[in-house]
């Protein structure tokens, strides 16, 4: 019962920051599954107190992320444009959907760890200190990885604001 609660409850979130970073569904689902069996398997030695469940899941999601980043030729990673229709969009009420795979595109054009620093903030609803946490670095870096991320964001989506 326990397993299925957690599940129930991680898996969504853990499943939409894999699919940010990595920018493919169906790896984003094999990594929220890892992550939730490598907590099951840590439950037995988790030290209550030291940090909170959610900021050591999350670790370990990116940690995934990275992994599965790496081991990618340059062959293998999905090409930018392929995420994005080039044509015209077939009613004017899937203006929101392209938008979407602008910012998708985007995101995928961050450097990693900027990336890594706007889907936890902004997507993940993380506050800086359990963001910084999570990535490992200090609240000062995770906020120069955010200020450039969200810069080049604004850069790459300039034409979007009117």
């Amino acid at each position: 019962m326990a397993i299925r609660a957690l599940t129930a409850r991680k898996l969504p979130r853990l499943t939409a920051l894999a699919a940010r970073v990595l920018g493919d569904a169906a790896e984003a689902e094999d990594v929220a599954q890892e992550s939730l069996i490598r907590a099951w398997r840590q439950a037995p030695v988790w030290r209550f107190g030291e940090a909170r469940f959610d900021t050591w899941l999350h670790r370990v999601a990116i940690n995934l992320c990275r992994d599965r980043l790496r081991r990618r030729r340059p062959g293998d990673a999905a090409d930018l444009d392929a995420l994005v229709d080039p044509g015209p969009a077939p009613d004017r009420g899937l203006e929101a959907r392209d938008i979407g795979d602008r910012v998708a595109v985007a995101m995928a054009a961050l450097p990693p760890r900027q990336r890594e620093a706007v889907v936890l903030c902004h997507y993940q609803d993380l506050g800086n200190i359990e963001a910084a946490r999570v990535l490992g670095v200090s609240v000062e870096a995770l906020e120069s990885l955010l200020s450039r991320g969200r810069r080049a964001l604004r850069a790459a989506l300039s034409d979007l604001v009117p």
